[in-house]
């Protein structure tokens, strides 16, 4: 028999950094009657969710849509642009740049990782610098995570671009944008990024199993000479017939139904104002941090996450523990310490369908959780959130997207 207390009443409290909570009404979206991948319904489908992702990525440039999480993305963005033994400029910022990289090893590739303290985003003058050394041109890309999901660190793209641009060099640029697009201002044409990396299921608003590619010129060129072995990802079958609306294969047809109402919604909000709705709750998430008396990860104002703060645990205490006493307690679910931050930091999610009552929530969960797990804190970080929120009112801002 199943305990009762395992069914608690009211609505589990899902803080982590992704997957994030999908509105109602792109489950319902997706709970719609399946159709005929191949017939003329799904066409005005697959050409609305292809215009629509441009919008959202700021391009004019191609986008195709992967049945697959994104680290499918991932690979995507190398086996199609690369070959083997090609060498690759990668930034430690966390424990995605370092999955990153152990895929780009698996496939053969030669990476130049340039180590980080988990704390900054990728320097722009270090990228400089080794590709100023690279007189060869040997290295071909440069990979950076534009928001690292582990730490609450944003690269900042634009001045890598820059960074690149001085040295005259020929390498892409490739970027991972899996936890900030939709939740972050990024904009692939303006920032001339020749491949962007994305998924579904965080400022998407929608489950994992869908990710993204947006492609360059310069990338499409480099598809021509790659020689990395690839066929479920050659954006070659893609490109083909996704101007008809279709895909080369049998496409995730349900989770496009729920894609098409999320993209809505963002467009009915206004990409503006959702990223500013980011920034308000992230701003108010690091005034309750600093209100307990707590470190954030994150060293650098400059490069703050709008969609996630990583809290460092006071000395002695675990922040794992911490995190099952929450989630035992008070059904909130806060993300975890990843690689060699584990047991050391929890993260808040605050990206997606969020707004300041499910952030009040949130952080009267952590500030309880602090109490009944014994770490030491002060008192009144959860006030000096409500404090900022009462005192600076949700920004109107005219939908220009």
């Amino acid at each position: 028999m199943i305990p009762l207390d395992s069914h608690p009443s009211g609505r589990h409290f899902l803080q982590i950094p992704g997957p994030t909570n999908v509105p109602d009404r792109v489950l319902r979206a997706i709970a719609q009657p399946t159709i005929d991948h191949r017939g003329p319904e799904f066409a005005l489908l697959g050409k609305a969710v292809l215009a629509g992702m441009k919008r959202v990525l700021k391009t004019e440039a191609d986008v195709v849509i992967y049945p697959a999480s994104g680290t499918g993305a991932w690979e995507a963005a190398l086996v199609n642009t690369l070959s083997a033994g090609d060498r690759v400029l990668m930034a430690e910022t966390g424990q995605f740049a370092v999955l990153w990289k152990k895929l780009a090893e698996r496939l053969g590739l030669v990476v130049d990782f340039l180590p980080g303290d988990w704390r900054h985003g990728a320097d722009p003058a270090a990228i400089e610098a080794r590709l100023r050394a690279d007189e060869g041109g040997a290295i071909k890309a440069v990979c950076l995570v534009h928001n690292e999901t582990s730490t609450g660190v944003v690269t900042r793209v634009p001045a890598v671009r820059d960074a690149i641009d001085r040295t005259g060099h020929a390498a892409l640029l490739l970027v991972d944008t899996i936890s900030s697009l939709g939740s972050i201002d990024y904009r692939h044409d303006a920032w001339r990024v020749d491949v962007t990396v994305a998924g579904s299921q965080k400022g998407l608003m929608l489950p994992p199993g869908l990710s993204f590619n947006a492609i360059s010129r310069k990338a499409l060129a480099a598809a021509k000479s790659a020689r990395l072995p690839r066929s479920y990802w050659d954006w070659s079958e893609m490109l083909a017939i996704n101007p008809t609306g279709y895909f080369p294969y049998t496409p995730a047809t349900n989770l496009l139904y729920g894609l098409h109402e999320a993209l809505d919604m963002l467009f009915a909000e206004g990409l503006d104002a959702v990223f500013a709705r980011h920034d308000r709750l992230a701003e108010a998430t690091r005034r309750a941090v600093r209100g307990w008396g707590l470190e954030i990860l994150c060293a650098d104002p400059s490069e703050y996450s709008a969609s996630l703060t990583a809290v460092v645990m006071p000395e002695g205490h675990n922040a794992d523990n911490f995190r099952k006493i929450v989630l035992d307690r008070y059904d909130m679910s806060l993300g975890q310490g990843l690689g060699k931050m584990s047991g050391r930091i929890f993260r808040i999610g605050h990206l997606g369908w969020f707004n300041e009552l499910m952030l009040c929530g949130t952080l009267a969960g952590v500030e309880m959780g602090f109490a009944s797990a014994g770490v030491p804190h002060r008192k009144g970080g959860m006030q000096a959130a409500l404090d900022y929120l009462a005192a600076t009112p949700v920004r109107e801002l005219a939908n220009v997207n």
